[in-house]
């Protein structure tokens, strides 16, 4: 296999994961469009490479501007040594931490994405949002994260926590991609997969958001001609639905 066979694993992938969970990215989206129509915040969250799908979709061109992106020191991918990011990500009680000083609170959506769901921080943080009234969707592997154990000590997986699942439908350990030689599989997808269902999951809140007669906070380039005046009166209508400014 070569670079190829990965284009064509990702956007088979890709593909399959979208249509075959209308349902759920239904849900999801319905759930993130009614959380903005009456003021109230969306989250995202990831550990690691997970964190990407927070970065790709925050203060984003074409985005919107009411998504949230929790970042905390020693999760994310300038964390050095890297390392300590898998030892982090393990800790109960630090999940707990993140959700109460990150200001969600009760009618508000968080968006957890974990490829293996089995660490104890997105598995907390689905906890305490449930325990909250907080909406959870969770962007994971089924198949990867069905065929390892728990880290958290409630025994329970990330997509056994959140209100909403989504599938990125890839394999077992993430890397997909067999060369003759090489005993590792190499080319993930799960950055490239979840990347494209989240920025699916903004367009369709943006549609049921306009089919409610609601006009959507998205987000001009800053480089196009009018792009700061728009976004800055975005920003000061929904001053206080973004937190990351």
């Amino acid at each position: 296999m070569n670079g190829s066979d990965y284009i064509k694993i990702v956007t088979d992938t890709i593909e399959r994961a979208y249509s075959e969970q209308t349902e759920q990215l239904d849900q999801a989206a319905s759930a993130i469009a009614a959380a903005i129509e009456r003021k109230n915040n969306v989250f995202v969250f990831g550990c690691s490479h997970a964190g990407i799908l927070a970065e790709e979709v925050f203060y984003r061109t074409g985005g919107l501007a009411v998504i949230n992106p929790i970042f905390f020191p020693g999760m994310m991918l300038n964390t050095r040594p890297i390392t300590m990011t898998s030892s982090l990500e393990r800790l109960p009680g630090l999940g707990k931490i993140i959700f109460e000083k990150n200001h969600v609170g009760r009618g508000d959506v968080l968006i957890l994405h974990s490829v293996s769901g089995r660490n104890a921080v997105p598995v907390e943080m689905a906890l305490e949002a449930k325990e909250n009234g907080v909406t959870t969707i969770c962007i994971t592997n089924l198949e990867y994260s069905k065929s390892v154990t728990a880290r958290h000590p409630c025994g329970r997986r990330l997509f056994e926590c959140c209100d909403i699942v989504i599938d990125n439908m890839g394999e077992t350990g993430d890397a997909a991609v067999v060369i003759d030689g090489l005993p590792e599989k190499i080319g993930p997808t799960s950055t490239t997969v979840g990347t494209a269902l989240i920025n699916a999951l903004v367009i369709d809140s943006v549609n049921r958001m306009i089919a409610d007669g609601i006009v959507p906070p998205v987000l001009m380039s800053a480089n196009l001609d009018g792009g700061d005046e728009h976004n800055e009166r975005i920003f000061e209508e929904y001053k206080n639905n973004i937190f990351y400014m």
